[in-house]
């Protein structure tokens, strides 16, 4: 029976039962005793396994299809009716024609299932964040996992209340053939449709989908800003807490900078870090000129490769009860284990695939991009002001990627439009052959290559107009945590200790630290960098050189830069042409 009497919401899910044909149309409370018989559901037929309640408490575990194991770029669209509004960095398609090719694959996509209308919100329901969505899925797994990564509930038909307000979505697993795995985005309508995924960049609509590709250009028309990056409260001896934003591209630490761990030296003396959200922030303009953050997400979908005890600890900590494992290896005792988890991978386990494994085998175990699905409310160093409606007030942007070179351990842009600049040419150095050449520069703006839903200079120009709504703007910052010497190694020891690099930061944002300034931005002096207990690791000439600034090395740059920008051809804002002039003005 429907929950609502809104017509708006009506008529879209009749239609939408219409086209798939479900056998039952389930109106969903997200009450947990719901909830517990969906996971009752789905270990009976298979799509979970209830794993070691005295170990893992309310934990799953699911093996998705072979097939269906990460986000899918080339198959993920913007449909504006102008092809120019999508940008270069976007596959676009007319709005029509991706119906109708939609249409005849979800056409009797969901004979013999049931549909399931997910009623969600991303932010803290009735908050000036908040934003309204319903996702009607064929998936069982889709429906738990929205219920842990976000607010999902009745309580959104109150809000709501006759609003045609709200983000449709329509997902289905149909038959999970990959040439006809579609992720499409329909910006002026507000709506998604993804078929022939359950994974969960695909196919939890909140995430990437609505929360980034549609919330952007909610953003872009209303004035506020949606954006791939962590939100951090750092909390100093004396109890002041300053919050910050960071925006990294994949494999640069991002989710160990939001649960980050002080080092010891701080920690005795009073230091703090409390995790406001490890993925995504919703940026608005205040009533007192500042700029505040929420986390609009209520979970955190994390790779588990790789996260132990020692890489984040606070990360492991939160997936030890209502969590759901997707692809790691299934132990004996109804536990997980991955990759980098410890140096003991089990015997007589279970791979992802759902085959007998053997760590001798040289085959992983867990698939590279397996996953878990954990409250943020398990987190030990989650914020109290996690579910403040307000949100957190911003001091800063800090920008980052991984570079072996040129770019210095930390640095302040010179104003927001050249900030705004910093965040347009950031991006990340490959690491592995398998992913291309060693080396090879991938520019990643702000992080968000693959997520804006529009025109990426158009993007840019929303930044740079967003200045003149904040009247006390957040200061702008770049770091690097992987400059190397020239045998490769790590100059700087990264994780708990990039805090070191914070404090500077924080000193910019309330006027007591110093800088030099230099044509890319001010960089620390470096006795302004505390190495306090951390003398045997970096000495003060590998200090200078982490924060060196050579003109040789930013000649490269400014050719790279160049190239990236001329994709973007008359678009391109004049504020940024004008920093990139600067700059080589400087390079000659």
């Amino acid at each position: 029976m429907a929950l609502t009497t809104n017509k708006h919401v009506l008529d879209w899910v009749q239609r939408c039962a219409d086209l798939c044909k479900p056998d039952e149309v389930v109106w969903l409370t997200g009450d947990e005793a719901e909830l517990e018989a969906l996971r009752k559901e789905a270990v009976a037929d298979g799509t979970l396994i209830k794993l070691n309640e005295e170990k893992l408490p309310g934990c799953y575990y699911h093996h998705s299809n072979p097939n269906d194991v990460a986000r899918v770029e080339g198959r993920t669209f913007i449909c504006c009716r102008n092809e120019a509004d999508a940008g270069p960095t976007n596959n676009w398609m007319a709005p029509d024609e991706m119906k109708a090719k939609l249409r005849d694959i979800y056409k009797g996509s969901m004979i013999g299932r049931k549909m399931y209308v997910v009623p969600y919100s991303m932010s803290v329901m009735g908050s000036p964040f908040a934003k309204y969505g319903f996702e009607l899925t064929d998936s069982i797994y889709v429906v738990l996992n929205m219920a842990i990564m976000t607010r999902m509930g009745k309580e959104v038909y109150d809000h709501l209340g006759d609003s045609p307000d709200f983000i449709k979505g329509l997902h289905s697993s149909a038959d999970m053939d990959p040439d006809k795995r579609y992720i499409a985005h329909f910006p002026e309508e507000n709506y998604i449709m993804t078929v022939n995924s359950a994974y969960g960049g695909n196919a939890l609509q909140g995430k990437k989908c609505f929360a980034l590709r549609i919330a952007s250009n909610l953003g872009r028309a209303e004035g506020w800003l949606a954006e791939h990056m962590l939100i951090l409260g750092i909390e100093k001896p004396n109890g002041e807490i300053t919050y910050v934003c960071a925006a990294f591209p994949s494999a640069c630490g991002k989710t160990n900078l939001a649960m980050l761990i002080p080092p010891e030296v701080y920690r005795k003396k009073g230091w703090k870090c409390w995790t406001v959200g490890d993925d995504i922030a919703w940026l608005r303009p205040g009533p007192d000129g500042r700029l505040w953050a929420v986390n609009p997400e209520n979970g955190f979908f994390g790779v588990a490769p790789g996260t132990s005890m020692k890489s984040n600890p606070n990360a492991l900590e939160s997936t030890k009860k209502g969590t759901i494992f997707t692809n790691v290896v299934l132990k004996p005792d109804g536990t997980v284990w991955w990759e980098g988890m410890d140096k003991n991978p089990p015997t007589d386990a279970v791979d992802w695939k759902g085959n007998p494994w053997d760590p001798a085998s040289g085959v992983k175990g867990a698939h590279p991009n397996s996953r878990f699905t954990a409250p943020a409310k398990n987190c030990p160093c989650i914020s109290p002001k996690f579910d403040d409606p307000q949100g957190v007030p911003i001091s800063a942007i800090i920008f980052g990627g991984r570079r072996a070179g040129t770019v210095p351990l930390v640095y302040q842009s010179k104003s927001w439009a050249h900030g705004v600049f910093v965040g347009s040419v950031m991006g990340s150095e490959k690491t592995a052959a398998a992913e291309g050449q060693v080396g090879e520069l991938r520019r990643d703006p702000m992080a968000m290559l693959p997520f804006c839903g529009y025109h990426m200079a158009d993007y840019w120009q929303h930044w740079l107009d967003m200045e003149k709504k904040i009247a006390d703007p957040p200061k702008i910052f770049n770091v690097n945590w992987f400059r190397t010497d020239d045998k490769s190694n790590f100059l700087w020891p990264g994780f708990g200790e990039n805090l070191r690099a914070l404090e500077w930061v924080l000193g910019r944002c309330d006027g007591t630290a110093d800088a030099v300034e230099t044509p890319i931005g001010y960089v620390p002096k470096a006795e302004d960098i505390c190495l306090e207990g951390l003398e045997d690791e970096v000495s003060p000439e590998t200090l200078k050189e982490l924060l060196r600034v050579d003109p040789a090395q930013w000649k490269g740059e400014v050719a790279d830069i160049k190239a990236h920008y001329a994709k973007f051809g008359d678009k391109l804002p004049q504020e940024l042409a004008d920093c990139l002039a600067a700059l080589e003005k400087w390079v000659g």
